[in-house]
């Protein structure tokens, strides 16, 4: 296995998509249709992801991290900076599969 990669979502989006068989939000309240790829972080920059995306949470859904395999993805994965000179993320190019997800951590 790769060095997983991480997505925080709530778990209502993450048990809908285990239903479907792929998750497809991009990032909190964005679909993948909408961005054209899933934002996702490798554990180091997930503190300053989850600051930035769910500082001020307070839905009614708790968070879940979703632990992804890479070689597991079947679709692209790029390593992406959000502007030149900036740090790289990793941006899945496609619908995640769920089996790609090994693990699912609560988080908060």
């Amino acid at each position: 296995m790769s060095t997983p990669i991480v997505h925080l979502t709530e778990r209502a989006l993450w048990e809908a998509a285990r239903a479907r068989g792929t998750y497809e939000m991009s990032t909190r309240g964005k679909t993948l249709q909408e961005v054209g790829f899933i934002h996702c972080s490798t554990r180091a920059q997930l503190p300053d992801v989850a600051a930035f995306l769910y500082g001020s949470y307070d839905g009614p859904d708790e968070l879940v991290l979703l632990v992804i395999d890479p070689d597991r993805l079947g679709v692209p994965l790029k390593y992406e900076a959000p502007e030149p000179g900036a740090e790289e993320f990793p941006h899945i190019y496609g619908p995640l599969p769920v089996e790609a997800v090994v693990d699912v951590e609560a988080w908060g």
